[in-house]
């Protein structure tokens, strides 16, 4: 009976692990079908009409400020491990100064390029502290201009002095 009781037991909690294995999937951004084109014309179609087909941009250009885009990510978390992107689209609308259409390009997650950070760090004046060195820095250092009798209180307040 006991043996029973503890391979059920070992069941439960290796279906209960496994369970907790499965990936969540988030969107991110614009949301769209997954075959839906963005059916947008150069030269026909203005910034009212991608607006209410495609509604609000996700951004738009920062140097190129007529640009509008849409941009829709799919993200897979499993446990504890790093997001992974799996599926990344972003729809490109460039306009003329006049509100028209110019282009419409649209880039995948192939498209992206991997960013090398510099992992160098700028010194600064001065020495580290340990941390038990700013646990007890302070230990010993009284502001005395709160002993003295001045009041310095921010903003001024204390309002008129009475031995005048």
């Amino acid at each position: 009976m006991k043996r029973r009781l503890s391979v059920s037991l070992l069941v439960l909690a290796c279906a209960l692990g496994a369970s907790a294995c499965n990936p969540v999937l988030r969107s991110h951004g614009y949301r769209y079908a997954i075959q839906e084109e963005p059916n947008i014309t150069p030269e026909e179609d203005t910034q009212d009409t991608v607006l209410a087909r495609l509604g609000n941009p996700s951004t738009r250009g920062t140097f190129e400020e007529n640009t509008w885009y849409y941009i829709s990510t799919t993200r897979e978390s499993l446990a504890y491990l790093r997001p992974v992107t799996r599926d990344r689209r972003i729809i490109a609308v460039s306009f003329d100064d006049t509100g028209v259409v110019e282009t419409v390009a649209e880039y995948s997650l192939e498209d992206g390029r991997l960013v090398a950070y510099a992992g160098r760090e700028t010194p600064t004046r001065g020495r580290e502290l340990t941390f038990i060195e700013q646990i007890l820095g302070n230990v010993g250092r009284l502001p005395t201009e709160q002993f003295g009798g001045e009041q310095n209180l921010p903003g001024g307040a204390g309002g008129p002095r009475r031995d005048q």
